[in-house]
C-alpha cells in the first residue's frame, strides 16, 4: 500500500490525486512545505538468544545507570536489568520454543526473541517530550499484544528512545515488520509528538525530493562518530576516480526523479487552488521551485573529498619533510 502523499507518483501519472484533501492531508502538506522536522523510526536488529538480549539491555541501560521502563510502568535500574527483563518478558520460554527441533525445519534461521527499534527526533527537541511520545506510541502499537521495554538516551545531540519489543505476541502471533509497518509507525510516532506540542512530520524522502539513505545500524552509528570504514572506502574510491579523470556517473535519472516530484507538487498546488487554499498553494509552488536534483552517496562523498583535499595536501607535505 502506497502512502497517500506519494508525490512522485502524481508526477509520473500526471493526474489529479483527488478532487479534495481532508483536513489532516492539508495539515501534512503544510508541515512538509514549511520543512517541519521529520521523525526517525529505525529497526536496528534484534536478539536471537538470551545472552544477546541481556547484553543489549545492559548496553542500553549503560550497565544499570539508566532506567529501563517496562510496559506495566515498573522500572529496572541495576546491573541485573538484562536478566530481570528476560524473566519479565518470558524470553527464556521463547528461546526454548525457538530451539525446539520438533518445531522448526532443518536449516531454518533462528527466530528473533526481540526487535530493537529506535525513535528519534533532531537536536533541540525536548527529551521529555520524545519520551512521552514514545510511551504513547508503544502503548498504542503494542499494549496487550507484545511486551516491551524502553530506555531514553540523551548522550547525543538528538534525543532518542530505544524500544525493545518481544517478538512473540501474547496470543502466539509473531511481530512481522514490513516496509508498510515502518511507514505507519513513523506517522503514528509523529502524531504522538504533536500531541506533546512538538512539531513533527513523517513523509518519505522522495516526497521531499531526496534519495533514501538507509544504512545498516552499525554503519549508521559509526558514520555519526566519523569512524565509518564504509564511508572512508567510498571517499577513497571517489578520490581515485577524481585523480584519474574518470567521468562522473550519469545523473539523468536523478533529474528525472526531481522532475517527477516537482510535477507532483504542482498537481497538489492545483488541487489546493481549487479548494480555495491559495496561500498554501503558493507555498507549495515555492517549495517545488526550490527543489534540487537529489545527490547520491558517491556525490556526497566527492564533496567531502574536495572539502578535505587542502588539509590532506598539507598533511602529506608535513610527512615528506
Amino acid at each position: 500500500m502506497e502512502p497517500w502523499l506519494n508525490i512522485r507518483s502524481f508526477g509520473r501519472r500526471a493526474y489529479l490525486p483527488r478532487d479534495h484533501f481532508t483536513l489532516s492531508q492539508v495539515a501534512q502538506i503544510a508541515r512538509t512545505v514549511r520543512r517541519t522536522p521529520e521523525v526517525m523510526v529505525k529497526v536496528t536488529g534484534g536478539a536471537k538468544s538470551l545472552r544477546g538480549a541481556m547484553a543489549h539491555i545492559s548496553y542500553l541501560s549503560r550497565k544499570g545507570t539508566l532506567d529501563v521502563e517496562l510496559d506495566d510502568g515498573n522500572r529496572l535500574q541495576s546491573n541485573e536489568s538484562g536478566a530481570q527483563l528476560v524473566e519479565d518478558l518470558q524470553l527464556d520460554v521463547d528461546e526454548l520454543i525457538a530451539n525446539d527441533p520438533c518445531r522448526s525445519a532443518p536449516g531454518r534461521k533462528t527466530n528473533k526473541l526481540t526487535h530493537h527499534i529506535v525513535l528519534s527526533m533532531p537536536a533541540g527537541t525536548s527529551a521529555n517530550g520524545v519520551l512521552a511520545a514514545a510511551r504513547g506510541f508503544a502503548r498504542e502499537e503494542f499494549a496487550l499484544k507484545h511486551r516491551y521495554a524502553l530506555v531514553l538516551h540523551t548522550d547525543q545531540d538528538h534525543p532518542h528512545v530505544h524500544l525493545v519489543v518481544r517478538a512473540m505476541g501474547e496470543e502466539g502471533k509473531r511481530l512481522n515488520i514490513k516496509k508498510d509497518t515502518l511507514r505507519g509507525w513513523r506517522e503514528r510516532f509523529a502524531e504522538q509528538l504533536r500531541e506533546q506540542g512538538i512539531d513533527a512530520n513523517a513523509t518519505s524522502a522522495l516526497t521531499r525530493g531526496k534519495l533514501s539513505n538507509h544504512q545498516r545500524d552499525g554503519v549508521y552509528r559509526s558514520a555519526r562518530r566519523g569512524e565509518s570504514h564504509v564511508q572512508w572506502e567510498r571517499e577513497r574510491r571517489v578520490r581515485a576516480d577524481i585523480q584519474s579523470g574518470r567521468a562522473p556517473p550519469d545523473r539523468t535519472w536523478a533529474y528525472q526523479i526531481r522532475d517527477d516530484v516537482q510535477m507532483g507538487w504542482s498537481t497538489v498546488a492545483r488541487v489546493l487552488e481549487r479548494l480555495g487554499q491559495e496561500s498554501l498553494a503558493r507555498q507549495v509552488d515555492w517549495y517545488r521551485r526550490e527543489m534540487r536534483a537529489p545527490r547520491t552517496s558517491d556525490e556526497l562523498a566527492a564533496r567531502a573529498a574536495e572539502r578535505d583535499a587542502p588539509a590532506r595536501k598539507l598533511l602529506n607535505q608535513e610527512r615528506t619533510r
